[in-house]
């Protein structure tokens, strides 16, 4: 049986690969949710259970032999009664039942809000891991032309017999965003490999430049750096580095797929569609009336309050089962005519029927008396358990907020390094495509830019997941930009 989705905020019906058509999927298909859904209908049947009277009783009275009275012969006797409990009593009984059902409501929210959490949650990683991997693919691309300007310069100074600056053609603009061809380097690699060999393993003066100045810029005291097959070998070092670390994003990716089909109920093979980019969600708070709207909205707090509320009916229910219970019933009596009448001829053989009234005598007053006391404790403890939850959203409130203002700041910083490792890198490639820059500063700066790509997917990331806590506290979506 699939879960109505009984939210605060209907979901419009979207595209299949957008985050509102796995959070309504998940809703409906999740297995926990469904069994505090099936519980929450299970204690609205206890209503009705709660408000109805007790059920009559009937007694039935046969005798072996007649009992010969004066009216004739009594054969049986028939008792009807039904009790009332006193004035109030399922009332109170119903509100307890009603408050209890409304429990199992917010716990069926808290339930479902704690799974959108999760299901948001795994959402944001997978495309964090899917921008990631088009990061890694687009460093790739960048050293495979690096590379290619590597095997110019090689040429050059091959074809020059050692001369001093060759100058071959270099890329106008390289952005990390080009996807640039795979140089094949098959004819390289049949060169004398002692040589090639001993350069990887002792590189020349060429490799190590003073970094002073602008940060990765400097220029070599020794003169123009020259081209070497050891500068090819180690952009391909650096390359199949990145190609595994492919193979790691790829394997991270079918186990974040895997738990969050498992949010889902779905097979774990189960492909996943995400968007191409991760866009960050803009939200601009205003703390008191969030918080307010927390404490006001959270199922937790609502379900406490239920609590409290469903413990004072009881109590008021225990007052009134002290007092005593009034029955009202009918006996009838099956009388047989007497041969003989001894007296009353005109009543021989008539049957006789008699209105009864019953009432209960609650005298063991400690029994009732404690149970009130009993009620009303579990009352008080119910409001010290609210304010306790109160505290801890709070402090989960202030945490979610300090984790979305730490994002924040990553976000910025990580952008602004970005955009200036990307312009050193793109003048380091011109300088060491002229001779005048070692390899090893651009594979430096390189690896600047491919970690402050990765880190700024990752706090778009944890922006994201805080946005989605805060929602979690609020239990309900919160008005975003995104950007």
């Amino acid at each position: 049986m699939t879960v109505p989705l009984l939210m605060t905020d209907v979901f419009a019906q979207e595209s299949t690969d957008s985050l509102t058509h796995y959070l309504e999927q998940a809703a409906r298909n999740n297995p926990q949710i469904n069994s505090d859904f099936m519980l929450y209908k299970a204690a609205l049947e206890k209503i009705p259970q709660a408000g109805a009277y007790p059920d009559p009783e009937l007694e039935i009275g046969l005798f072996f032999k007649p009992m010969e009275t004066l009216m004739g012969k009594q054969v049986a006797d028939f008792t009807l009664m039904q009790m009332f409990p006193w004035f109030g009593t399922r009332k109170a009984a119903r509100g307890e039942a009603t408050e209890m059902a409304r429990m199992a409501y917010e716990k069926f929210r808290d339930s479902r809000n704690t799974l959108w959490y999760d299901v948001k949650t795994q959402w944001y990683q997978l495309c964090n891991l899917k921008e990631q991997y088009k990061t890694t693919e687009a460093n790739i691309a960048l050293l495979r032309q690096l590379e290619q300007l590597a095997l110019n310069r090689f040429s050059a100074s091959s074809a020059q017999g050692g001369a001093s600056t060759p100058t071959p053609n270099t890329p106008s603009s390289i952005t990390s965003e080009t996807n640039g061809p795979a140089i094949s380097t098959n004819g390289m690699s049949g060169m004398n490999g002692m040589t090639a060999t001993k350069s990887a393993i002792s590189p020349s003066s060429n490799m190590s430049t003073s970094n002073s100045g602008m940060s990765g810029m400097g220029y070599s005291p020794m003169g123009p750096a020259t081209g070497g097959m050891s500068d090819v070998l180690r952009i391909q070092m650096e390359r199949a580095e990145l190609e595994n670390d492919l193979e790691n994003l790829h394997s991270a990716r079918m186990v974040a797929e895997a738990q969050f089909n498992a949010l889902l109920n779905r097979p774990s093979a189960t492909p996943v569609v995400v968007p191409d980019s991760l866009v960050q969600r803009i939200i601009q708070i205003d703390e008191k009336i969030l918080v307010d709207s927390i404490f006001s909205n959270n199922p937790m707090i609502t379900m406490i309050e239920a609590e409290a509320e469903a413990y004072r009916a009881k109590a008021k229910m225990d007052r009134r089962m002290s007092y005593p219970m009034i029955g009202i019933g009918l006996q009838y009596s099956l009388i047989n005519k007497m041969d003989h009448p001894i007296g009353m001829a005109d009543m021989n053989g008539k049957d006789m029927v008699m209105p009864m009234v019953k009432i209960s005598l609650p005298l063991f007053r400690r029994k009732y008396n404690a149970q009130q006391r009993e009620s009303r404790n579990y009352w008080k403890a119910s409001e010290y358990k609210r304010d306790n939850a109160q505290n801890q959203l709070e402090s989960e409130y202030i945490n979610f907020r300090q984790q979305l203002e730490d994002a924040g700041r990553k976000l910025n910083l990580y952008t602004q390094q970005y955009a200036l490792s990307l312009s050193t890198w793109q003048l380091m490639v011109r300088e060491f495509s002229a001779g005048r820059q070692s390899l090893t500063d651009v594979i430096q700066v390189e690896r600047q830019m491919l970690d402050y790509r990765l880190k700024k997917s990752e706090a778009v990331a944890a922006y994201n997941t805080s946005v989605a806590g805060l929602e979690k506290l609020v239990s309900t979506s919160l008005n975003t930009d995104n950007k």
